[in-house]
C-alpha cells in the first residue's frame, strides 16, 4: 500500500494561508478508474483512494505510516515568498500621495 504525505497548497480563492498548516496522508490509487458504459460515471473498486487523513506535523504522519506498514513518500512544500509593500493597502488612500488619485 502506497501513500503520499504532503502539505496542501492554498486554493486560488484564498489570499491567506488557511487550511495549509496540516499535513495530509493520501493513499495512491491501486487500480485504474473505469467509465461505466450505461451512466458514464467514473468509478473504481479501490476504496483506499477515498481516504484522506490530516496530521498536525510531518513526523506524526510518518509515525502513523510506519506503525501501519504504509510505504509513504513525503513531498516537501515550496516556501512562500512574502509579498510585502512598503505602505500596504493604506497607501492607496494616503493624503500625501505624489499623484492625483483617479479611477
Amino acid at each position: 500500500m502506497r501513500a503520499r504525505i504532503y502539505r496542501p497548497a492554498r486554493t486560488a480563492m484564498q489570499s491567506g494561508m488557511a487550511k495549509t498548516q496540516d499535513w495530509v496522508l493520501d493513499y495512491v490509487q491501486a487500480t485504474p478508474r473505469a467509465v461505466d458504459p450505461l451512466m458514464g460515471w467514473t468509478s473504481s473498486d479501490d476504496t483506499q483512494a477515498q481516504v484522506r487523513m490530516t496530521f498536525d506535523s510531518k513526523q506524526a504522519a510518518l509515525d502513523y505510516a510506519a506503525k501501519h506498514g504504509i510505504d509513504a513518500v513525503v513531498t516537501e512544500p515550496k516556501p512562500r515568498k512574502p509579498n510585502l509593500r512598503a505602505g500596504g493597502y493604506g497607501e492607496n488612500f494616503a493624503t500625501n500621495r505624489r499623484g492625483v488619485w483617479t479611477h
